[in-house]
C-alpha cells in the first residue's frame, strides 16, 4: 500500500458526518418485501451509517431494511462494496 492509497482512505473516513465506533454485533438484512433475509456481522456503527461484513456481498440489494443485535429494524442504503464487506447509511 502506497502514500497515495492511505492518502484515498483517510479522505473517505473524512466524509463521514458522524465518527463510527467499533462493533461486533449481529445483524439481519431483509428484503424483497421480507421473503430475503441476509445474516451479517456490523464491525463499525454510527447513529446513519454502518460497516457489515458477509460471506459474500453479491446477494446484498441497494436498499433493504437492517435490524441490529435487539434494535428495531432501520432503512438501509447501500453506498459501497467489497466482495466480503458493505458500507450503508441509515435511514
Amino acid at each position: 500500500m502506497s502514500f497515495a492509497d492511505l492518502a484515498d482512505i483517510k479522505t473517505a473516513v473524512e466524509r463521514r458526518e458522524t465518527r463510527r465506533q467499533k462493533v461486533f454485533k449481529s445483524g439481519t438484512l431483509r428484503f424483497n418485501k421480507g421473503y430475503g433475509a441476509l445474516e451479517c456481522v456490523v464491525k463499525n456503527q454510527s447513529a446513519d451509517g454502518a460497516m457489515l461484513m458477509l460471506g459474500d456481498t453479491a446477494g446484498v440489494p441497494a436498499a433493504f431494511d437492517l435490524a441490529i443485535g435487539d434494535n428495531a429494524t432501520r432503512p438501509a442504503q447501500l453506498r459501497w462494496r467489497s466482495p466480503t464487506a458493505v458500507g450503508v447509511s441509515l435511514g
